[in-house]
């Protein structure tokens, strides 16, 4: 059994943890938080145990959510540590995780440069096998990442153009816009999105772009792919239905919007209406000689939660790709091919 702590209660972490509790061989032995609010009273109420830094003590006393020690006794008692702490916080507790000899798994919200290696399951988990840091890319890039590495399969992928269509914020994030305007994000291209790509894809011609719009439900990605070589829509499709992680959804049942998506998900009874798979409209597919345009859905809050599970195997040198993902799949109810 692995032995795993989480850095970060929050809108991952929290999503991370609860799949760690269904692994088969991982154990979770508790989280970090630093203020005693509503997801920190959630895990205690769920029975995990909680841990905080030194200076929130007295405040989690105050407000009667036992604590079970501080960050570094946590951390010391881990075989590897996940890392969902805010943006730019996982780089800084980087030296303690050296210091106490853990692995660390880190969030795409981190720069390449703090792991030994960014990571996507389905492009190079083979590349992150007993990397002791690994950093698993944003959920825009996750999405990519599948997508591209996918099209692979059908052919050589030899240029990528994506638009992305950014959710403005997280269902929860009530402080958050815009309420009524679309924002460029940022007004450059390529947007950010292409070079974290390329941290995973090394040399591979891609160029993104992104708007932020008034929304909380998922992103929306519109992506064209050169391949090297002339290919057949039947071959796209018979890849695509083959992949796990990977969706299709048609307008024959109704489902022309990220709405309905959502609603399937409360339908499936899933957690927190999560939806880890890349939701490819399959009306949207379009195949012309060499060249491949479809566009899909993407749920921010957990697509790159199965991405943490295989990574933390991959680090430990536990299993191999396709065990891992076989593994995770299966725990987390994660689909693949048609759903609707």
């Amino acid at each position: 059994m692995i032995s795993v702590a989480v850095n970060g209660y929050g809108t991952i972490g929290k999503r991370v943890a609860d799949a760690i509790v269904k692994q088969p061989d991982m154990r979770l032995i508790g989280v970090v938080k630093t203020s005693p609010n509503y997801e920190a009273l959630m895990a205690h109420r769920k029975g995990i145990k909680i841990y905080v830094p030194q200076q929130s003590i007295k405040k989690f006393d105050e407000a009667g959510i036992p604590i079970a020690g501080t960050v570094e006794e946590l951390i010391k008692t881990a075989d590897i540590v996940v890392d969902a702490t805010p943006n730019g916080v996982g780089a800084q507790y980087k030296s303690i995780y050296q210091q106490l000899q853990k692995n660390a798994i880190f969030q795409g919200g981190e720069k390449a440069e703090v792991a030994d290696v960014s990571f996507s399951a389905l492009c190079n988990y083979n590349e992150a096998l007993n990397k002791k840091y690994i950093r698993v890319v944003s959920c825009n890039t996750t999405a990519l990442l599948r997508t591209i590495c996918t099209m692979g399969r059908v052919g050589k992928v030899e240029k990528v153009r994506a638009t992305i269509v950014r959710r403005a914020a997280d269902p929860k994030e009530v402080k958050k816009g815009p309420i009524n305007s679309l924002i460029p994000d940022p007004a450059t291209v390529p947007s950010h999105h292409a070079k974290d790509v390329n941290s995973v894809i090394k040399n591979l011609d891609i160029a993104t772009m992104a708007v932020i719009a008034p929304t909380t439900l998922m992103h929306m990605h519109f992506l064209n792919i050169t391949l090297k070589d002339k290919i057949e829509k039947k071959d796209v499709f018979s890849v695509l239905e083959n992949t796990p992680r990977i969706v299709l959804v048609s307008s024959k049942y109704d489902v022309e919007a990220t709405a309905e998506l959502v609603e399937i998900a409360r339908d499936l009874k899933r957690e927190r209406n999560d939806i880890p798979e890349v939701m490819i409209f399959s009306d949207s597919i379009y195949v012309k000689d060499n060249e491949i345009m479809l566009m899909y859905a993407v749920h921010q809050e957990s697509i790159v939660v199965p991405e943490n599970i295989d990574a933390i195997r991959a680090s430990m040198g536990a299993r191999s790709a396709e065990e891992s993902i076989r593994i995770t799949n299966s725990s987390l109810g994660i689909l693949g091919g048609y759903l609707i």
